[in-house]
């Protein structure tokens, strides 16, 4: 009977292991999850191909055809495109959490010290209190608000700058001007001087420098997405980045020595480098080291000029394109400022239509064509779509700004549209997605608040301060885009300035 029993239990464990082993079999041959709709690409290379000089363009047009979340395999990695406001709130605010770290790339190894720096660095302790630094003492609102004379100072230079360039019959170039400008302000707050003492050879190098950052880390690169290849540097990327580097390292390096031999001059005024080094550190004994303030000083100097500086220069080349738009901004800032004085900071509020000059440029010429690169460190799930661990998220920003579907007529420059009824309650500072110039999420741009307020203060003094036009023989003005992490004009604007308001208000 125990011999029986002992059979039948035996067969019984047999069937029932040979039943999961069918039932696992079938499991593992069930059809893949759904991933998003695609192009198909290249064999090994993948869509890179397709990708062209203007990615965030090419983009676009994919996404018309496969729609607002789009797949594409690069290389050895995947990669989704989020293009529509819906799309960027299901990655960027649902799945925030999710999406929170980079991927690793040439721009992060040979540009910012090995991703040691805040743009690019993992979610985390260093992450966190270098964002906490940076907002405690330079791009949070109290600090923004300490650092408003600094501010006043500079753009002050810059209008007398270009007054005297007016007087010899000159052009403006714009970009140069601003960069100057936002540079020494930055400088000031940091390193508690002016970087730049005199316009000439040192600081058209920096904004060289500055371009030069921007446009390589925004390439596509291939040794990013086939890294057994990435030695070979095809595109010759990392060279550059390696040379440019090694330049900026020199400046940063000269800079914090300067400061260090300055240290009696500030006692009891401490300044944004200060701070740093007196509050570095992070836990358990460790703190930050000298290659993450250097770092650190990199990132506020490079995207705290560039990017806010290309955002007014499309403006001003908009305007030129529309004079009607200049007559109304100056009707709007005579009835509220007059011309006795320069435009202060306190006036914005009261400036409804510079405020909507400045959102319609955000829209239409963001400053990040495309997000930074983010990666999911876990697989998800978005509008019905598995994404898999690891793959690289890019909003495409431009393409969201340039929506049929949300914006009314998105390829003409009316700043009107903010001031209906519609788009009037629509802020660039990360919760409304159909304007998103900053991003979103918990990787946001730190320097949003600084970024809306240089945007509208400059750009506001410069409307207010002169009259604009083209040089003579110039017929039409060039508006092309050149890709990267900030959106240039692929000619930079110089245009004749004239000055409109009483000779007092440009004295210091």
């Amino acid at each position: 009977m125990n011999k029986i029993l002992f059979r039948e239990i035996a067969i019984a464990a047999f069937l029932f292991f040979v039943v999961r082993l069918f039932v696992n079999t079938l499991s593992s041959r069930k059809r893949p999850r759904k991933l998003p709709p695609g192009p198909k690409g290249w064999p090994i290379i993948g869509a890179l191909p397709l990708l062209g000089s203007m990615p965030h363009v090419a983009l676009a047009k994919m996404a018309k055809k496969y729609g607002p979340v789009m797949y594409l395999k690069m290389g050895t990695c995947n990669m989704v495109v989020a293009s529509t406001p819906n799309a960027a709130r299901a990655f960027l605010k649902t799945l925030d959490i999710n999406f929170s770290n980079r991927p690793p790339n040439a721009g992060a190894t040979h540009l910012a010290y090995n991703a040691q720096d805040m743009v690019f660095a993992d979610y985390g302790p260093r992450w966190k209190l270098l964002r906490k630094l940076s907002n405690l003492h330079m791009l949070g609102g109290k600090a923004l608000e300490d650092w408003a004379r600094v501010r006043e100072f500079e753009v002050g230079h810059m209008l007398q700058a270009m007054c005297e360039v007016s007087k010899r019959g000159e052009p403006v170039v714009v970009p140069e001007m601003l960069t100057y400008a936002m540079a020494n302000m930055i400088g000031q707050v940091i390193l508690s001087r002016r970087v730049f003492v005199m316009k000439g050879s040192e600081s058209n190098e920096f904004k060289d420098m500055v371009v030069e950052l921007m446009t390589s880390a925004g390439f596509f690169n291939i040794g990013d997405f086939i890294p057994s290849i990435a030695w070979m540097d095809l595109q010759g990327i990392e060279g550059g980045m390696k040379k440019l580097h090694k330049k900026f390292d020199v400046l940063i390096t000269k800079m914090i020595k300067q400061h260090a031999a300055t240290a009696r001059e500030r006692k009891g005024k401490p300044d944004f480098l200060d701070v740093v080094m007196a509050n570095s550190e992070l836990s358990e004994g460790e703190r930050l080291t000298v290659i993450n303030i250097k770092a650190l000083l990199l990132n506020l100097f490079t995207a705290g000029t560039d990017t806010s500086s290309s955002i007014i220069e499309w403006a001003l080349a908009e305007m030129l394109m529309n004079p009607k738009i200049f007559k109304r901004a100056h009707e709007e800032m005579d009835r509220v400022i007059g011309r006795n004085r320069r435009l202060q900071e306190s006036d914005i509020p009261k400036l409804p239509y510079l405020q909507a000059i400045c959102k319609e440029s955000m829209r239409k010429h963001p400053s990040t064509p495309l997000n930074l690169p983010r990666v999911s460190t876990k697989p998800c799930e978005v509008n019905g779509y598995y994404i898999p661990k690891g793959t690289r998220l890019s909003v495409n920003i431009w393409a969201i700004g340039r929506d049929p579907d949300v914006w009314e007529n998105p390829l003409d420059f009316t700043p009107e549209r903010f001031l209906d009824e519609r788009y009037s309650k629509i802020d660039p500072r990360g919760n409304d997605f159909e304007l998103i110039p900053f991003g979103a999420g918990r990787r946001i741009c730190a320097g949003t608040r600084m970024g809306i307020v240089l945007v509208e203060y400059i750009l506001g003094s410069l409307l207010h301060s002169f009259e604009w036009k083209l040089p003579s023989g110039v017929g039409e003005l060039n508006m092309d885009e050149a890709f990267g992490l900030a959106l240039q004009k692929a000619v930079p604007l110089s245009a004749l300035c004239s000055p409109r308001l009483s000779p007092s208000a440009y004295a210091s």
